[in-house]
């Protein structure tokens, strides 16, 4: 299962049939971190009775749905307040391969909706008090009417390819000596082979061509769908963008630089068509 993709015995839901219990599966978070308990290299979620250890009210609560035959919740808390004994606040990225691949998953879907809930508390064209709407995963306004969804924003993906070269860039934020597969957000208007096209261009000068579809992964940092495409070189010169691009070259099946952690689709994308090019190639 790719990261942060639900399982399939995972049923989404709004409302809750009853209280957590200590069945419940429940995810807890202050801002971004996700309280979890155990000793490295294992994390598991905290019990019941590390929850009760919080010893306060969270900021806010939802309902998931459910994980097999247990209710799933999600909880913030505020950012004073202190983890239970054994339990530690922890992000993410770090959790990956430690927690359960299933509970991973539902941890980046939980992220999300806590955001989305933090962030649309009032209406953003009158002001007034949002409240949740019970036949769906939406806040709306009782004076204007406004109805506001969990926000997800699409991001498209390109690893061009040249004969037996791929291209690669890094980011000036990204860690030293790392490169990656070109991405950008999708414009309104703009259809996901023009964005593609465009991003490519504007942050290398690069021209593509035959941009083929390879997956998609939800990437909860905060609520991005990325979504991965091959493409053939058509022509240009590089000419990284200066306000984005550091660094951009073509490498050899053999010269590679350092990749992206295998948590992300550009990992994925990259060892897939490296692969293909390998077996071509012998």
């Amino acid at each position: 299962m790719m990261p942060f993709t639900a399982p399939e015995s995972y049923v989404g839901g709004v409302l809750a049939a009853g209280e957590p219990d200590t069945e419940s599966l429940c995810f807890v978070f202050q801002q971004t971190l996700l309280l979890v308990a155990g000793d490295p290299p294992g994390a598991q979620l905290p019990g019941h009775k590390e929850l009760a250890g919080l010893g306060t009210e969270p900021l806010r609560r939802l309902y998931l749905g459910t994980l097999g035959e247990r209710a799933c919740y999600a909880f913030e808390y505020g950012a004073d307040t202190e983890a239970p004994r054994g339990t530690l606040w922890q992000g993410l990225r770090a959790l990956y391969g430690r927690l359960d691949d299933s509970l991973f998953a539902l941890a980046g879907r939980a992220l999300q909706f806590v955001d989305w809930d933090r962030t649309h508390q009032y209406c953003g064209r009158c002001a007034t008090p949002m409240r949740h709407r019970d036949s769906e995963r939406a806040r709306e306004c009782p004076a204007c009417g406004l109805i506001a969804y969990p926000r997800i924003a699409p991001a498209v993906m390109c690893l061009v390819t040249r004969e037996r070269e791929i291209l690669l860039a890094r980011s000036p934020h990204f860690p030293p000596n790392m490169y990656s597969a070109l991405a950008g957000f999708v414009e309104p208007g703009e259809s996901l082979e023009q964005c593609l096209a465009r991003e490519v261009l504007e942050e290398t000068g690069v021209r593509i061509a035959n941009p083929r579809y390879f997956a998609s992964q939800p990437w909860p940092f905060p609520h991005s769908l990325m979504i991965a495409f091959v493409a053939d070189y058509a022509g240009g010169e590089i000419t990284p963008a200066p306000d984005e691009i550091e660094d951009a070259q073509w490498f050899a099946l053999d010269a590679l630089p350092k990749l992206p952690n295998r948590i992300s689709i550009a990992r994925l994308l990259i060892d897939g068509v490296l692969a293909e090019m390998r077996a071509a190639r012998d």
